[in-house]
């Protein structure tokens, strides 16, 4: 019994010790996604720049680009944000560099997905908002299905097969808010959260470790006196 509280108490300290380092780390990543979203936007990665793009450091940067959307290759993303069910409007913007970049222009409710419900803007446009990583496959138990034009996730190299596109950025961009909120669609909406527990998991641990040593040292003492 000794041996298997022992035991018990390493482990369970063990695993207090690793949601410790667990929330160091996540408190360094709230900390550096915070900075990104407060600094001023810079351009978006370009061709060179794509083999190193990841989600540690890239995800959340404020980005800008320019370029001429194709609205002929609009397509429309499943979302459920705090406006209500409905979908995220992807369309790519063919930049003067000769790539493209998927832009999520913002949400639009399920009885507003038809493109005359929807602002169409014609020549240049600057664009600005998060850089966010390629969401691939489909969202949990359902998987994108291209040929019925039914899609779960933002899947940039999925869309861009479907559409047709040419040379594409690995990444896309959650628009800004427009300069009217009552527009579709409705830029601005990502969330942009972290839950972090690690500190009440590591309390947890630590407390079943002492408790599994006190509960021991109170057994085998019990079980002394008995010998005795």
């Amino acid at each position: 019994m000794a041996l298997a509280s022992t035991v018990g108490v390493i482990l369970f300290c063990g695993l207090g010790i690793w949601q410790v380092q667990r929330l160091a780390w996540k408190t360094d990543l709230i900390a550096r996604v915070e900075a990104r979203l407060a600094a001023p936007a810079v351009p978006a990665p370009a061709e060179a720049e794509w083999p190193g793009i990841a989600s540690g450091p890239d995800e959340y940067r404020r980005v800008e680009v320019t370029g001429q959307f194709d609205f002929s290759r609009d397509r429309l993303v499943q979302a459920v944000t705090q406006q209500g069910p409905g979908f995220w409007v992807m369309t790519p913007l063919q930049t003067d560099q000769g790539w493209a970049v998927w832009i999520n222009r913002g949400f639009v409710p399920q009885d507003r997905r038809e493109a005359a419900d929807r602002i169409q803007p014609n020549g240049d446009q600057a664009v600005s908002g998060l850089l966010r990583i390629t969401q691939p496959d489909g969202a949990f138990l359902r998987s994108n299905d291209p040929a019925a034009g039914r899609w779960y996730s933002r899947d940039v190299e999925a869309l861009s097969a479907d559409a047709g596109l040419g040379t594409h950025a690995p990444y896309f961009i959650d628009a800004d808010p427009g300069q009217n909120p009552q527009a579709l669609p409705v830029g601005g909406l990502t969330v942009v959260s972290f839950r972090n527990s690690h500190l009440s998991y590591a309390l947890t641990w630590f407390a079943m470790a002492a408790g599994l040593a006190l509960g021991a040292f109170y057994v085998l003492r019990a079980d002394r006196r008995l010998g005795d």
